[in-house]
């Protein structure tokens, strides 16, 4: 009967070492995926679609206080003792009112590009993490009317045998990546307000190639004036369906001196060029810094190998429809 007893204690324990807790729409009771929770210490962690995370006192011991935010909704700062299962956001009535509806046009475009810049070279790429986003500039060079309709995200692939990286037909690493975009109009030369509040998620495996293209047709984005800014955010790593995994934003590694914290990089790499004159691209650390865009340059960007060899922009590229005049 002992035995019995041990048995189911073994059994359930997982069950109570982790908090699961969900965050939805105060009005709608809707979950509000992909919320951005953090711990104000410089860690934090993504809600899945579902609107869920995993928060655990054995995982982040000096934790006491969340800080949740999410577009168009107010933030909210709640203690982890006694944390509940359910958190609920009130939604921003005025960010909401700012985004401009726009009437679907049945006028004739044509469809323009501005290629991405490729590259497979390790030594010239971005390693993603948690905290980091990147947001890249594109001007808007006359008064037509232009729409948004795709985004090319350049990639690069890494062998999983280092010594044949330089082989195009290796075999490479695998990976399964969430990124989230955010698409901002162009405040005084930095990213400004979001253009839409929807969520624009994709997933990327080492099966997409060296280019990624997300199609955003659908979420009716249109051209400012002064030009626009497009972000992308990695939310972590996913199972085999997609579904966001609990991913820690550092490794802890045991020294002589403690536990030292290192960041963890994400899969894939983002290549940076040096083919564009202007420094186009601006970054932030989501968790900390207050939040802050800083534009991607020498002088604002300290002990940086690929600014340090002239590589001062992600090599993003776009898609966009430009209407002929009625």
């Amino acid at each position: 009967m002992l035995k019995q007893s041990v048995f189911y204690i073994f059994l359930f324990f997982p069950v109570f070492s982790f908090t699961q807790t969900a965050i939805i729409d105060s009005q709608t009771k809707h979950p509000v995926s992909y919320a951005t929770i953090s711990f104000g210490n410089g860690q934090g962690v993504f809600a899945d679609d579902e609107g869920t995370f995993l928060f655990t006192k054995k995982i982040y011991p000096d934790i006491d206080s969340l800080f949740v935010s999410a577009l168009g909704f107010k933030d909210l700062n709640i203690a982890t003792e006694n944390l509940p299962d359910t958190l609920e956001l009130e939604p921003h009535i005025d960010q909401l009112d700012e985004v401009i509806v726009r009437a679907k046009l049945n006028r004739k475009y044509k469809e323009e590009k501005l290629k991405p810049y490729l590259d497979d070279d390790y030594y010239k790429c971005w390693l993603p993490t948690i905290e980091s986003e990147i947001a890249v500039y594109f001007n808007n060079p006359d008064d037509k009317l232009k729409k948004l309709s795709s985004i090319h995200f350049p990639i690069a692939l890494e062998s999983s045998d280092w010594k044949k990286r330089n082989k195009s037909n290796a075999e490479k690493r695998p990976f399964s990546t969430l990124f989230k975009v955010n698409i901002y109009n162009n405040d005084n030369g930095s990213p400004g307000k979001p253009l839409t509040y929807q969520n624009i998620v994709f997933r990327v495996t080492e099966k997409d190639g060296d280019e990624f293209n997300l199609d955003v047709s659908g979420f009716d984005v249109y051209v400012p004036k002064s030009g626009l800014f497009v972000s992308i955010q990695v939310l972590g790593y996913t199972d085999k369906t997609g579904k966001l995994l609990p991913n820690k934003k550092y490794k802890e590694i045991k020294s002589r001196d403690g536990v030292v914290k290192i960041p963890t990089n994400f899969r894939p790499l983002l290549p940076f060029t040096d083919q564009i004159s202007s420094n186009n691209t601006f970054i932030k650390r989501v968790f900390v810094n207050k939040n802050q865009w800083i534009q991607f340059k020498e002088g604002n960007v300290n002990d940086s190998s690929l600014l340090s060899a002239g590589l001062n922009n992600y090599g993003m590229g776009i898609s966009f429809n430009v209407y002929k005049d009625e």
